[in-house]
């Protein structure tokens, strides 16, 4: 059976664990050469060792927050294997806090890792894909770019922006042959949920709590990294994964008061 990424070149951020790690070892299955990114250099080398062909995958530490280096890491990448046919935006940090109790330099980090650290890679790397002839944008936002729930306030903003941008982005480079995926989880298994407390300093008590119902009721990431790799290469418009909490998405649009009323009976405290 052909493998769906034969020869492609993908370039994963966020790679270390979670759902990016999962994405990776998957790629690599189906014939991905890879490009790994994430802050911590030892994590990659672990991910990296469990890929199909650790020798196609290049190990690339970057912190997206560092936006000033973005062209400089595009500049890496493409010396790697001489393109980048695939960009996966993975990278991101969550919340757990109310509006009111958030630092807004807590608010700062999450918009320059979860928007702006996303928007200086594209921006980089969109004219080598225009210049290719050929480029795909995959984009993991979330239920929240569409439905912003309580002490998520700056992480829905975060993903609501990332909607709004590539949304025009696709107005603008459909002609260059770039297509652009946006991924849309749910509940999903992995670290994200617990961390995002101490990130953006919320109660440091509920971090067991917030674990414990990833645990319960999220995705494993491997059969979300499934999901997204179908819509991959479909170069599907967007996929949403995960359970019944992607029924937001659709309440957002069809039931707004239906909606707003359930997001009150959330718990804030």
């Amino acid at each position: 059976m052909a493998k769906r990424f034969e020869g492609q070149v993908i370039w994963v951020t966020g790679a270390s664990s979670g759902i990016g790690e999962a994405l990776a070892l998957l790629l690599a299955q189906e014939g991905a050469k890879l490009i790994l990114s994430a802050r911590r250099r030892e994590l990659l080398d672990a991910v990296k060792s469990k890929c199909a062909r650790p020798d196609d995958v290049y190990v690339l530490p970057v912190d997206v927050a560092e936006t000033d280096k973005a062209e400089a890491h595009v500049a890496k990448a493409l010396k790697a294997f001489g393109r980048i046919d695939v960009m996966v935006h993975n990278a991101g940090i969550g919340q757990r806090s109310l509006a009111r109790e958030t630092p807004l330099a807590d608010d700062r980090r999450i918009m320059e890792v979860n928007y702006f650290g996303v928007l200086a890679l594209t921006k980089a790397l969109l004219p080598v894909m225009q210049k290719q002839g050929r480029g795909h944008f995959v984009v993991v936002s979330s239920v929240a770019g569409y439905v912003g729930t309580p002490q998520r306030s700056t992480y829905a903003a975060s993903k609501h922006a990332l909607h709004g941008f590539f949304e025009s982005l696709r107005g603008e480079t459909h002609k260059d042959n770039i297509a652009i995926t946006m991924i849309c989880p749910g509940f999903i298994d992995t670290e994200i949920s617990a961390k995002a407390v101490s990130r953006a300093g919320g109660d440091a008590s509920k971090v067991a709590e917030s674990r414990s119902k990833m645990k319960a009721h999220g995705l494993p990431p491997e059969a979300a990294a499934k999901a997204m790799v179908r819509g991959i290469a479909k170069r599907a418009r967007e996929v949403n994964v995960g359970g019944k909490e992607l029924a937001g998405i659709y309440m957002r649009r069809f039931a707004p008061g239906v909606l707003s009323e359930l997001l009150k009976r959330i718990e804030t405290t």
